[in-house]
């Protein structure tokens, strides 16, 4: 981030509506199910335990990369769009 200009303060918040991938990714412990793990999961797990990174909990309903991954009610799509501060250009006032 320093390359393009870009401050970031530490610890970088990563919010998850997975409450297992949370669990895996803090624990070092190793588990039978998750032997098949990719290395990006240990590259988390390393930031986790040196305060590069903490992880958060949000419900999948408050997630707004929900709107990237998943078709979704119209409702809740201009929900998520209000998190955001996105506004329809088109609509009229």
């Amino acid at each position: 981030m320093k390359e393009i200009g870009s401050e970031v303060t530490l610890p970088v918040c990563v919010f998850s509506d997975s409450k297992s991938a949370m669990q895996i990714a803090a624990n070092p412990v190793y588990h039978e199910r998750t032997k098949h793990i990719d290395v990006d999961c240990y590259f988390i797990r390393e930031k986790i335990l040196q305060g590069v990174i903490t992880t958060s909990y949000i419900s999948t309903q408050e997630h707004p990369t929900d709107m990237l991954t998943k078709g979704l009610t119209r409702v809740q799509h201009n929900y998520l769009n209000s998190k955001l501060g996105l506004c329809d250009i088109f609509s009229p006032s």
